[in-house]
């Protein structure tokens, strides 16, 4: 189960990176088109698109390797078997979040085809396609929140707090800024 998840947490990050390079490869298009005094259409709309579709995909893998924004103030002066459960309630009001945050923008993105939404630029493009990024990245956040929910109940660190531990000992602070 273990690679399973490891291996969508991966596929998510690699469709982050997908999009990231499509950003700089429509970028790179629209500046040679205009060069040549031609224009690609909606390069802006594709390029915001695709800002949407790298931060969500990106969104587990991120979480898992602890490089998310976290305050752990309080946490790092709890006790050990404390510190378990208040990691454990965080992680519950984290999932419930994230399982009503996934349900809302999968309601949007069904609504956007059902209504056959496009945009408003000058490619109609229809809504529904980019926005899928949404629910696909909220819902391999929730698994991940889960997945890290259920090693914390099982009385292990979880995976951010081990990941930023290995930072902290090899002497990379690059995440804590």
């Amino acid at each position: 189960m273990r690679r399973l998840l490891d291996a969508l947490y991966a596929a998510g990050a690699g469709l982050a990176a997908l999009s990231l390079l499509s950003i700089f490869l429509v970028m790179m298009a629209q500046v040679v088109l205009r060069e040549m005094q031609m224009q690609f259409p909606a390069a802006d709309d594709i390029s915001a698109y695709l800002c949407v579709s790298t931060t969500f995909f990106a969104l587990a893998a991120t979480f898992r390797r602890g490089e998310l924004i976290r305050v752990g103030m309080l946490l790092d002066r709890l006790s050990p078997p404390v510190r378990r459960w208040a990691e454990a309630v965080v992680l519950v009001l984290a999932a419930a979040l994230l399982a009503y945050i996934t349900r809302w923008v999968f309601q949007d993105m069904m609504f956007s085809y059902e209504i056959e939404e496009v945009a408003q630029g000058t490619v109609p493009i229809p809504l529904w396609i980019p926005k899928i990024a949404m629910p696909a990245g909220s819902a391999l956040l929730l698994v991940a929140v889960l997945d890290e929910l259920a090693t914390v109940l099982r009385g292990q660190k979880p995976g951010y707090v081990v990941a930023a531990e290995e930072r902290a000992a090899a002497g990379d602070f690059s995440a804590e800024v």
